[in-house]
């Protein structure tokens, strides 16, 4: 006898995909043994990999072909690679008013979309450039009196507020270059059936924030180009009073890809969750089981924090 809709009881849920970024394996044991690493993150209960902009294509292929853990994203602009005259190509700014340098910027993007690709996986991460390269003075004012900020609450806020006015006046022929950039790189992705994820940024200077990447997105539909939510990022910007981190939810919650979950201690981001004080119930009140969750957590991390992050976030429900 088949159920009728109103008796049968609903299939239960898939646990989440939980990804580790390849920017843990910049340690010296996995330095010429990247399957160890792809061993290792399987042992501490990842099921996949995001290939970040520290792999050169030596090491992009290594992982390719270990088959050890799935690759679920790319990191824009891996694979890594040192141009003969314009330097790294992670620092090259996909914003920048100087069209050589824009469009050196988009080609190099334009390699993560063939390696995930190849690789499989359905989203590169894009860091969609800034204000220039250098820190605005006001955020550098914040990020020194961070420390002592109740004990000097004017010179604190005088400080957030002359960051806003400086990029506000400066953002305008730096956002419309990045809407230059990403309708070349949509129109590169889309058809190879690969989402772009523009991600939260650490530095206030850099694009976007939420009203600017509501307006750089609103062509395109969210499966082809969204938000992806950087945890440590978005926590640093409201720790300086600078962007509420639940502006980002508010405005582009509907256009969520994924999430990069580290944690947060005082301003030093990509902690293993568990190893700062980020409040991920809250996040977990705000991201939908369709969002992709990699675990971006740096090298000095040992392997009980990183194995205890997936504890962490499985007990806030992210």
């Amino acid at each position: 006898m088949v159920e009728s809709p109103s008796t049968a009881t609903p299939a239960p849920l898939a646990p989440p995909l939980f990804a580790l970024s390849t920017m843990w394996a910049m340690q010296p044991r996995f330095e010429h043994d990247l399957r160890a690493f792809l061993e290792r993150a399987a042992e501490l209960g990842y099921g996949a990999v995001e290939i970040n902009h520290s792999m050169d294509a030596q090491m992009a292929g290594v992982i390719l072909a270990s088959r050890v853990l799935p690759v679920t994203s790319v990191h824009a602009p891996a694979p890594l690679e040192r141009h003969p005259t314009a330097g790294w190509n992670r620092e090259m700014n996909l914003a920048s008013t100087d069209e050589a340098e824009r469009a050196l910027a988009v080609q190099y993007t334009l390699r993560s979309v063939d390696l995930a690709s190849e690789a499989g996986a359905h989203s590169v991460i894009v860091h969609l450039g800034g204000i220039g390269s250098r820190l605005l003075p006001a955020e550098r004012r914040l990020r020194e009196l961070y420390p002592r900020r109740d004990l000097a609450p004017d010179e604190w806020r005088a400080a957030a507020d002359e960051a806003v006015r400086d990029r506000a006046a400066r953002a305008p022929e730096w956002v419309e270059a990045a809407r230059r950039t990403l309708a070349e790189l949509v129109a590169y992705a889309e058809p190879r059936g690969i989402a772009l994820g523009i991600e939260t940024r650490l530095h206030y200077h850099e694009i976007p924030l939420p009203n600017e990447l509501a307006t750089l997105l609103a062509p395109y539909p969210a499966h082809v180009a969204g938000y992806w939510h950087d945890v440590g990022h978005a926590e640093v910007q409201h720790r300086l009073g600078l962007t509420e981190r639940a502006a980002w939810f508010d405005v582009l919650g509907e256009r969520l890809l994924g999430t990069h979950a580290h944690d947060v201690r005082a301003l030093t981001d990509h902690r293993a969750p568990g190893n700062g004080d980020v409040d991920f119930e809250w996040l977990a009140a705000r991201l939908p089981s369709s969002a992709a969750r990699t675990l971006e957590i740096d090298q000095h991390e040992p392997d009980e924090a990183v194995a205890h992050a997936l504890e962490v976030l499985r007990a806030a429900g992210v």
